[in-house]
């Protein structure tokens, strides 16, 4: 598949592009290129790759679950700026 001038032309009425000569002949070198790279990476041979989700060598990077006490009420207020018993108290956002 080629991309031509004509077609870097219609692309550019469909979407009201105003476009030079030079720019026409740059943008077509340029798709052309991108098409070019893109049929490129569906050349090597795969076949024997084994799939991967990750490319590093990552193995169980999560830490075993433990059963912890919970933070707890005053735990968790006792940084807050505002408080009134047991909840945050923030400004009134609705009318």
């Amino acid at each position: 598949m080629k991309i031509s001038i004509n077609d870097v032309e219609q692309a550019a009425r469909a979407i009201e592009l105003e476009i030079t000569e030079q720019e026409k002949e740059q943008f077509t070198a340029e798709l052309n290129n991108l098409l070019v790279y893109v049929s490129s990476i569906s050349e090597p041979d795969t076949r024997g790759v084994p799939p991967t989700t990750h490319p590093g060598g990552l193995v169980n990077a999560f830490r075993e679950d433990e059963v912890r006490p919970s933070l707890g009420t005053q735990g968790a207020l006792a940084n807050a700026p505002d408080k009134r018993g047991d909840f945050f108290r923030v400004p009134k956002i609705i009318d």
